[in-house]
């Protein structure tokens, strides 16, 4: 690749080159050779027009691995042709052989002047729209790893370190010194919880001198409580291949990984397997293979005796510690908020060097007045330190920062519930809002919930990770983000929900492993369960065998399971106050759902989030939800689940207002019930490659206020019916590659308030003559070349303003990215 590059700025050079000696050579002569002048003037008058065109051609053959047979015909001709301009230039008209030569040379001035025409007239069309092929079909390829990695895939990527870090530079330098020892073929990175060994691991493996050692070969998984070791190797068999297997049994997985690392070598390979917890050394031997220059790295809160090669990561040194709280907690020292240095001291030393406590402590100081700081450093007493690294006592520590005022103890509450979901994992953001907005505003706009959300980030109780920078600030739209929780704040919000009862509790999360249920859910006599939210998280090995379970109050439903097949449990029928039902496949396949029927039973039922599930019948036995206001299909295998339908929307989904699909790439048509849907207000389809046309009847939307269709690379128009969606206020076709105009009376949504079409790459021609009457446009947001297209439009609409992004589309969001 680097030769190739090399070879294309050569040619690039060259091509250049040759244009400007011979338009040069022909301007100098063109007045001096009386005797071809009409000739050399038609050459002129050609160079000119194609200069600026050879000018683009040498800045993309500069920018881009063109191979050397695009150009070479043409500058051999150019260079053969300044020859022949400066033998012309030599003949007098009283040589003997005059009028040969001006016969010949002149027909050689005439054909030099065809070929250069005719390369311009046809070999440059067609390499610049071979060009441009190739560059929708990179596009499409980076598309197509964004599918194929889609949210909740299992990336093997290496985390980014953080932007802030302080006091780790030493551990860098000396973590990386034993690493590249010989004889150091398993290295055990070991510190308490909080202490920041995955932050250190990242900027190991983001070192300049790590990358160029290992290059494309550093593994990343997290292997957390309970491990999967099957599913840990489909992990590291995705990090380099397209395709997902399945294994026989964890030898066959071992058997088939040391096989392809044997295949990547004799190239560097280092594999980092990240919180490894006691009880899982023989997993951690497992991945030891006799291949050369291969070396692993464990992270983990306990220091095995069994490795002999051992970091021990200390908290952090008071210098740093308080650089650490003052990022943090944004406290800047002056005359109108002044804080005894006594005070920071304390608050500082109380966190032991744990950068996470300083972190989530530091957050809630952010922005606080001079009372507060004195009011809250006074109120926690001298009696607990977390100086000696004890888990527990760093808990009690964590949990002073979730000591809120009356008008913010709502924010304790979410934190809570982000436990509901399974460690190590990125959580949706949406998932969250729903269900925050129906445990807590209940009959409210989400963005009550949106705003909680961003005070946990603000607070660092959370850290937010967004799949294009743009997206959300601009109109609220939050498909595309995730948070996730550290999982020693997991574990506190967990401490905190299980000091009441069983029965007492407002959350109840319990996590089952293999078959083994809870004592107190296999009693005979259960006693009645009060809890609003309850998750239900079960591994590979759960076979759906449910006991009962009495919780009549449940408001908000959890599901989390990694079996290729799954049973909604029975007692889900008598569960009638429940509002949110989120189902979660967290395994690598797709799986199939059972006992969806029940849910007919569930009268308050209005959100309903399926992830990674497959429903070829969901509609060929229609369940009557009459409540259901929002259904969200979120990288779902939906086959034919629409197709053929017998549903009657007025009796089944009377109420359903929202929809939402995404990752969907199977989804070739919309439903044909979708038009009888007419209390629809967001339509929003994004990622789902396949989908190549909206149906006509979309127009019978009459209510929908809301329509996006974000990365529906085939989609390669929209139908003129939109014109009759007069409550449309937002228009998202983002990233809609084949789309080539906009509709001709697109004019006719006069309610029409922001047009989102970045990177629609083939919409360049002008926009239709009734884009003009969009009124209330107030916001185009696009890139450089669509906001060209408004520049007229402009004059006709004052209030538009056209914004200008460089979208940042990014693979953080993937698992441990």
């Amino acid at each position: 690749m680097a030769a190739a590059f090399v070879a294309g700025n050569v040619v690039g050079a060259a091509f250049g080159e040759g244009f400007a000696i011979l338009h040069d050579t022909v301007k100098n002569v063109v007045g001096q050779a009386i005797v071809f002048k009409s000739n050399l003037e038609d050459l002129k008058s050609t160079l000119d027009g194609v200069a600026p065109v050879v000018r683009e051609i040498k800045e993309l053959s500069l920018a881009l691995n063109r191979p050397e047979t695009d150009t070479k015909v043409l500058i051999e001709q150019m260079d053969k042709g300044t020859k022949l301009v400066l033998k012309c230039s030599k003949i007098k008209r009283w040589s003997w052989n005059y009028c040969f030569r001006a016969y010949y040379y002149a027909g050689k001035l005439k054909e030099l002047n065809d070929a250069i025409e005719k390369f311009c007239r046809v070999n440059l069309i067609v390499q610049n729209t071979r060009t441009g092929l190739e560059t929708l079909t990179k596009l499409n390829l980076v598309l197509d790893v964004r599918k194929k990695y889609g949210v909740g895939s299992l990336s093997c990527a290496v985390p980014r370190p953080r932007d802030f870090i302080v006091g780790f530079d030493l551990h860098l330098k000396e973590l990386k010194t034993t690493l590249f020892k010989k004889e150091v073929s398993l290295l055990l990175l070991a510190a308490p919880a909080g202490c920041g060994k995955t932050t250190l691991v990242g900027m190991l493996c983001w070192d300049p001198e790590i990358k160029g050692k290992f290059v494309d070969n550093i593994f990343f998984v997290n292997v957390s409580k309970n491990p999967n070791l099957k599913v840990i190797v489909q992990k590291l068999f995705s990090h380099k291949s397209d395709e997902r297997l399945e294994f026989l049994s964890d030898e066959d997985a071992i058997n088939q990984l040391e096989h392809l690392f044997n295949q990547i070598g004799p190239t560097p390979i280092l594999l980092i397997l990240d919180d490894v917890w006691p009880g899982s050394e023989s997993l951690i031997e497992k991945f030891k293979f006799d291949i050369p220059d291969y070396k692993i790295m464990v992270t983990s809160r306990t220091a095995f005796p069994r490795f002999n090669s051992k970091y021990n990561l200390e908290p952090l040194d008071h210098e740093d510690a308080m650089s650490l709280f003052r990022h943090h907690s944004a406290y800047l020292q002056d005359e109108s908020s002044y804080i005894p240095e006594e005070y920071i001291e304390k608050i500082v030393r109380s966190c032991g060097g744990f950068p996470i406590a300083l972190e989530v402590i530091g957050g809630l100081f952010r922005g606080r007045p001079a009372e507060f700081w004195r009011s809250t450093v006074m109120k926690w007493s001298d009696d607990h330190s977390i100086f000696d690294s004890d888990t527990e006592v760093l808990l009690a520590c964590l949990q002073k920062s979730l000591e809120f005022s009356t008008d913010k103890v709502i924010i304790k509450e979410y934190f809570m519930d982000l436990a509901s979901f399974p460690e190590d994992l990125m959580i949706p953001a949406t998932a969250l809002i729903d269900m925050w907005t129906e445990l807590y505003e209940p009959n409210k706009d989400d963005v009550y919930a949106i705003a909680n959300l961003h005070e946990l980030t603000t607070r660092n109780l959370v850290s937010r990770v967004m799949t294009r920078k743009n997206a959300s600030e601009v109109d609220n739209y939050y498909n595309e983000d995730f948070v996730k929780q550290h999982n020693l704040l997991r574990d506190l919000a967990i401490h905190m929900s299980s000091r009441d009862s069983i029965i007492e509790r407002k959350r109840l999360i319990v996590d089952i492993g293999g078959n083994n249920l809870l004592e107190w859910w296999m009693e005979q006599k259960q006693q009645l369960i009060n809890a609003r939210l309850l998750s239900i998280s079960t591994d590979e090995l759960f076979s759906s065998s449910w006991c009962n379970i009495l919780a009549p109050d449940v408001e908000v439903l959890v599901l989390n399971f990694q079996t290729r097949s799954y049973t909604l449990p029975d007692f889900v029928e008598k569960m009638v106050r429940i509002k949110v039902i989120i189902v979660t496949n967290y395994g690598f396949f797709h799986a199939e759902l059972n006992n969806f029927q029940l849910l007919k039973s569930l009268p308050n039922l209005k959100r309903i989030r399926l992830e990674k599930i497959s429903i070829p019948s969901f509609c060929n036995t229609p369940v009557p939800l009459r409540s259901l206001k929002k259904l969200s299909l979120f990288m779902c295998n939906i086959g034919q689940a629409f197709g053929n339908s017998t549903l009657k929307v007025s009796d089944s989904l009377p109420n359903l207002m929202e929809i939402n699909i995404d990752y969907c790439n199977d989804l070739l048509e919309l439903p044909a019930w979708l038009h009888e849907v007419l209390h629809l207000r967001k339509l929003s389809i994004s990622n789902c490659h396949k989908l190549s046309a909206l149906p006509e009847g979309i127009g019978e939307l009459v209510n929908l206020e809301v329509l996006r269709l974000r990365s529906c690379t085939e989609l390669s128009e929209l139908p003129e019916s939109i014109r009759s969606l007069h409550k449309l206020s937002l228009l998202d076709m983002s990233d809609c590659l084949g789309i080539i105009k906009l509709p001709k009376h697109i004019g006719d949504l006069h309610n029409l308030k922001e047009l989102h079409m970045i990177g629609c790459l083939r919409l360049h021609n002008q926009l239709p003559l009734s884009t003009i009457d969009l009124k209330q446009l107030k916001l185009v947001v696009c890139d450089e070349e669509r906001a060209k297209l408004w520049e007229p439009i402009k004059e006709f609409l004052s209030d538009l303003k056209v914004m200008v992004v460089k979208e940042d589309i990014n693979l953080n969001w993937l698992p441990n990215s």
